[in-house]
């Protein structure tokens, strides 16, 4: 099958364009900078921006299916009106196209929790890819484990850094880790299941826990001591994202809208996409000491 990934150059897009190729498929990237991008000799590299229409269209001349793995990784005061666009032209395009299918990855999470911002944004374009004539797939997972996650490099260096940890009320709230091997499984097994097209579905690990319990035994992976964790009442997102920002790596830009997610429980509650697709779910534990040997 010929298929196009967009956010190639991404944590989840690089990777997938390999586990692809492993399959068989004939893939194309799509990049706003080649010049960034190293890809491998039997991917087809296109240059262009879902933003600006008539930069990218051409890349999808011929695809039967196409993965959408663009979001907004910054806060800002018009992030929402850029996802919004942006699905929006690769919608018609896709459409126009004649593209059989889209594959989306969005985010876990239950409407009903008053989604953050950026939660909510991405649940809107899977609402825009839907509108095409394409067949939408989507697949929302919480937490992606792996090396160059911007969320698991957030854990790891508060583990590393950070003695005693106080953190918000949030840090109670339960989340469902997803080792990025097992979300590559489930976007590449989608392709060769028809039934899957049209559908939504949650994909997760094999072990619920709360953000507190995944700082704990991060640590414990990194055989370091656990940091106690001091919940507080006044902390809040922007105040988390500063304080991130002084004590990690990560741009507090960056920080804001994954901490400002950390309020929603993002557990599955559906894994009806067992019934398709259904990979051996890899432990926490066990996908946190992959991610830092592979970081090593």
């Amino acid at each position: 099958m010929r298929v196009l990934v967009t956010g190639a150059t991404g944590f989840v897009g690089g990777r997938l364009v390999g586990e692809l190729l492993d399959a068989g498929h004939e893939v194309r990237a799509l990049v706003r900078d080649p010049g960034r991008y190293d890809a491998p000799e039997e991917v087809e590299v296109y240059q262009g921006d879902v933003l600006d229409r008539g930069s990218f269209e051409d890349s999808l001349a011929g695809v039967e299916a196409a993965y959408y793995l663009i979001h907004s990784m910054y806060a800002g005061e018009d992030f929402e009106e850029r996802d919004r666009l942006a699905a929006r032209n690769f919608t018609r395009a896709a459409s126009e196209a004649g593209v059989g299918r889209i594959v989306y990855l969005g985010g876990l999470g239950q409407t009903g929790d008053q989604l953050s911002k950026h939660l909510r944004s991405r649940r809107e374009v899977e609402f825009i890819l839907g509108d095409g004539t394409p067949e939408l797939t989507t697949l929302r997972a919480s937490i992606i484990v792996g090396a160059g996650s911007v969320s698991f490099q957030i854990v790891t260096q508060l583990v590393k850094r950070l003695p005693v940890m106080v953190a918000p009320q949030w840090v109670r709230t339960e989340c469902q880790p997803i080792a990025v091997s097992d979300a590559l499984a489930y976007l590449v097994g989608v392709l060769d299941v028809p039934e899957t097209a049209g559908q939504t579905y949650e994909i997760g690990g094999p072990n619920v826990l709360t953000y507190g319990e995944m700082l704990r035994q991060t640590a414990l992976a990194m055989d370091r001591r656990p940091p106690p964790i001091v919940p507080v009442p006044v902390l809040t997102p922007k105040l988390s994202s500063y304080w991130v920002g002084l004590v990690s790596d990560v741009d507090w830009r960056v920080a804001r809208p994954l901490i400002d997610g950390l309020k929603n429980p993002t557990i599955v509650t559906d894994d009806s996409i067992r019934d398709h697709v259904s990979p051996e779910l890899t432990p926490f534990r066990d996908a946190v000491k992959r991610a830092l040997a592979e970081e090593q």
